[in-house]
């Protein structure tokens, strides 16, 4: 009886794989492939078999792009990037980075090509011309150096002596030249500023050093800062960052303005300076030349500086 079931249930299983087998069978008869013969394919339609492609034409392919760097001086380079935007509307294949750092790194970052074009916002040193002899220098604009004090500061005007004693730390109070009983707060920039070396070489000349005691900041626009929230304070600043949040003072009678700067009344007046390695060629001459040109030279006037041409 046993072996008569096993029979039975081993005959089932048989037909039911012949079953699946010949549906499958049948399935893939039913099935033919997706390939449509070209022949059948509507004019102007891609075979569904086939990939497009993604070539473009060369009309449509960007000029290869360049980028020019710029690094140095904060007194030119919010100048510079007025430069590089108004260029690169122009220019669309061109990137031009501007960045910071002070003058002597400006000078330091053309000199080892690190950066394309260096800005320093003061004469270049003999001392620089020799450890980079392939630097080339050119004056892009010049800028006046405004002696400024905090908004309500009494005092307003100094002699050039009298700026020597108060940046040297022998001139302490206000009242000393005609200002209010009150101590007097010197605000400077940090060693290797443009600024900071033009002021040392124009104003204080070699035998005066900037007091110990002065509030030292990176950058013209921290200077400004400081001034305008320090009461009692003095400090100087490119005449392209005055405003109305602090107080310029006359020098030797002569007011802070590109008027006075332009004519050679005001004393305290220096060049700004854009260097390269070599003569610049290429794209890098080209954006020099803008710069140069009166396009160039009338951004210059916009900012508050002194044209060269």
């Amino acid at each position: 009886m046993q072996k008569i079931k096993r029979l039975l249930t081993f005959g089932f299983t048989l037909i039911m794989i012949l079953v699946v087998v010949a549906a499958c069978a049948q399935t893939a008869g039913e099935n033919p492939t997706s390939e449509i013969p070209t022949s059948e394919v509507p004019a102007g339609e891609m075979p569904t078999n086939e990939v497009p492609t993604n070539e473009v034409p060369t009309s449509e392919i960007p000029a290869e792009s360049t980028t020019i760097t710029m690094a140095g001086s904060t007194t030119i380079q919010p100048l510079a990037e007025k430069f590089a935007e108004a260029y690169m509307t122009d220019h669309t294949n061109v990137r031009i980075d501007v960045q910071g750092g002070g003058s002597s790194v400006g000078v330091k970052a053309a000199g080892e090509q690190t950066a394309n074009i260096g800005m320093a916002s003061r004469e270049v040193k003999e001392s620089e011309l020799t450890e980079f002899p392939g630097i080339n220098v050119f004056t892009v604009a010049r800028d006046g150096i405004a002696i400024i004090g905090d908004p309500n500061l009494s005092v307003d005007n100094l002699t050039i002596e009298q700026i020597k004693g108060i940046f040297g730390g022998t001139i302490t109070n206000w009242k000393e030249v005609g200002g209010e009983d009150a101590n007097i707060i010197v605000v400077s920039r940090e060693e290797g500023s443009g600024t900071r070396a033009a002021f040392e070489e124009m104003v204080l000349g070699e035998e005066v050093l900037i007091t110990e005691t002065a509030i030292l900041q990176p950058s013209n626009g921290s200077i400004r800062t400081t001034i305008s929230t320090t009461p009692n304070s003095i400090g100087y600043l490119s005449f392209g960052y005055l405003d109305d949040s602090i107080k310029p003072v006359s020098v030797e009678g002569v007011a802070p303005t590109e008027a006075n700067a332009s004519n050679g009344t005001y004393p305290i007046v220096r060049p700004l300076n854009l260097i390269t390695f070599g003569e610049p060629t290429g794209e890098l001459k080209a954006f020099v030349d803008y710069m140069l040109s009166e396009a160039g030279q009338a951004i210059v006037v916009a900012e508050g500086y002194l044209a060269v041409k």
